[in-house]
């Protein structure tokens, strides 16, 4: 592994569930694990509606559940669901410069999905590692906000 690398992650951020109600989801977590939601928003260039959930008490600084439910049938949600049910769908680690971790990543032979990291929630910067480079997992790489809207 590159010891540069060692460097760029900070925490695991999240982990993203793909569902096909989000509403009915957040009820479900909240009804059976005590999770609260912390932040929601429409992602219309992903094509998601989606929550983050934490645990009561979490500052924001812990590892977050991420719902993601699909705004139309053409969403890459929809699509996931469609091929695999709801379920979980990627595993995302924060990053301290997600430039600097893809060009890491890139240089150790890792397809990324975005040429350029694109807006996701509460205003971070995310990309991607293709599934078929990381075990079958599809990986997010998330920089936060420096002002996140949670």
């Amino acid at each position: 592994m590159n010891d540069v690398l060692k460097t760029h992650v900070v925490a695991i951020d999240h982990v993203g569930i793909a569902v096909p109600d989000l509403d009915e989801a957040i009820a479900f977590y909240r009804d059976n694990f005590g999770l609260v939601s912390a932040h929601e928003e429409t992602n219309e260039e992903q094509g998601v509606r989606e929550a983050m959930l934490r645990a009561p008490g979490d500052d924001g600084s812990g590892t977050a559940v991420q719902l993601l439910a699909p705004l139309n049938e053409q969403s890459t949600i929809a699509k996931f669901i469609g091929r695999n049910g709801p379920g979980l769908q990627q595993l995302a680690y924060r990053v301290a410069d997600i430039e600097a971790t893809a060009a890491a990543l890139r240089a150790n032979g890792l397809r990324l999905l975005y040429d350029k990291p694109k807006r996701g929630t509460a205003n971070s910067r995310v990309n991607f590692v293709h599934p078929k480079d990381a075990g079958g997992v599809l990986v997010e790489l998330v920089e936060p906000a420096a002002n996140p809207a949670h």
